[in-house]
């Protein structure tokens, strides 16, 4: 059931000319130790003014959007949480814009599912998006990122987690580190 709607998501973002990466759980079933996810997480290369598009796509796919006044919703949050009734998963739209998240984008490994090539996140991608959102659960999955993929570009990862503690300023490096001894 996902994996059709991991096709119907990349397809329709596709055809509309919306450049896109999966994160978050279904991106770490690819590099990481297999767990339960309950949603998707689609990064769109694209700001909050590209909204339409997403929200014909969800109406198009017979998707629920999950706020109400979407608009508003994205304007806030830069996600549009919608629902796909015949499977029960959520899926996250994310709308962003930034240099890095363009960069990630482009560094995105594509894998066929379907009848469509589906963009994952790189391992090194997908540890920095899990080293900014901090849950427990994500440094789990950095852990079983890090030992799974013995050649993952850390200079790569350092550089951006580097960027961002700057404006974060939340000594991601250092976790990251700890975490890298602890795997």
């Amino acid at each position: 059931m996902v994996k059709q709607l991991l096709e119907r998501v990349a397809l329709g973002l596709e055809s509309r000319a919306v450049p896109s990466m999966i994160i978050g759980g279904q991106a770490v079933l690819v590099y990481g130790e297999p767990r339960l996810t309950q949603g998707v997480d689609v990064t769109l290369g694209v700001g909050p003014e590209q909204l339409a598009k997403i929200q014909d796509l969800a109406s198009a796919s017979g998707w629920e959007v999950l706020a109400d006044r979407p608009p508003d919703f994205v304007q806030r949050t830069l996600v549009l949480p919608c629902l796909d009734p015949q499977s029960g998963i959520r899926l996250d739209f994310i709308f962003s814009f930034s240099d890095y998240e363009s960069q990630a984008i482009e560094h995105a490994l594509q894998v066929q599912v379907g009848q469509a090539l589906v963009r994952f996140a790189s391992p090194e991608d997908l540890v920095i998006h899990k080293m900014v959102a901090g849950r427990p659960r994500d440094l789990e999955d950095i852990r079983g990122i890090l030992l799974k993929n013995p050649g993952i570009d850390l200079p790569y990862i350092e550089r951006w987690l580097r960027d961002f503690d700057r404006s974060l300023g939340r000594g991601m490096i250092a976790e990251f580190q700890s975490l890298r001894r602890s795997a």
